[in-house]
């Protein structure tokens, strides 16, 4: 299987292009790629292309498309995760594991137990780097599109997320709340689109989960509490496979 390279600008196939300096590090420096090998390229929002090497200079590479090929199939389902930011790099993985789950979007939102907040994420640039670790979970998984990453804003009840697509998932800890679902008792049709929210790891106060109720749907997977790092992913699984779409 050829090295696959992230690269938005690729639209048309019997044009060159100029890699991004990262990608054009990587395919120089690590893979030794020379003029006339094979690759894919990528473009983040669904294109793939298959293309050869046209040349290496330095830190600039040119490629040439020459096909157009076909990704795996995305989800039929527009599903956006709403997750409080974790501590040090356990974000990242949450953002690596979501990109190969089929996640289409992805808000991080700051709650009260967060242990950061959105001045500090904005003053540490770790929305770029949620984009790289973004592109590098769908250059190994195999997907074309690249999940938007919003930029991180406060939690202060469902109206901070009013803006995300409906209907809305909370998902809480064992005995959060009375009103909790299992995933079992929701319906086997999927909808249209709709949101997985997750809390951080001290999990959700009280008044963050009263705040919500009726507006999102509060949701368990178990009797076990789980990881926060895990927790997407979990969810996300459960949530699909109720819906028949794994």
């Amino acid at each position: 299987m050829n090295a696959r390279f992230y690269a938005p600008d690729a639209r048309e196939v019997e044009t060159d292009i100029i890699l991004p300096d990262d990608e054009a590090q990587h395919l120089s420096r690590v893979l030794r790629l020379q003029p006339g090998d094979p690759l894919a390229v990528f473009n983040g929002d669904g294109g793939e292309f298959g293309a050869v090497v046209s040349a290496v200079k330095r830190a600039r590479v040119t490629v040439r498309l020459v096909s157009r090929t076909r990704p795996p199939a995305e989800l039929p389902i527009a599903l956006t995760l709403a997750q409080a930011v974790l501590k040090g790099d356990k974000m990242d993985a949450v953002i690596r594991d979501a990109v190969m789950m089929g996640i289409g979007s992805i808000q991080p939102i700051v709650t009260a137990r967060c242990e950061v907040t959105v001045a500090a994420l904005t003053r540490g640039d770790r929305h770029e780097r949620w984009h790289r670790v973004a592109v590098s979970s769908a250059k190994q998984c195999g997907r074309a599109v690249v999940p938007t990453i919003a930029p991180p804003i406060a939690f202060d009840g469902p109206a901070s997320l009013a803006h995300l697509p409906s209907p809305q998932f909370l998902l809480v800890e064992p005995g959060a709340t009375e009103q909790s679902a299992r995933v079992a008792g929701l319906g086997n049709v999927a909808p249209a689109a709709a949101t997985l929210i997750i809390g951080p790891e001290g999990g959700w106060t009280p008044d963050e989960v009263g705040r919500c109720a009726g507006h999102a749907h509060p949701l368990g997977v178990g009797g076990l509490t789980l990881r926060a790092d895990a927790a997407a992913v979990v969810a996300a699984a459960a949530l699909l496979t109720r819906w028949n779409l794994v």
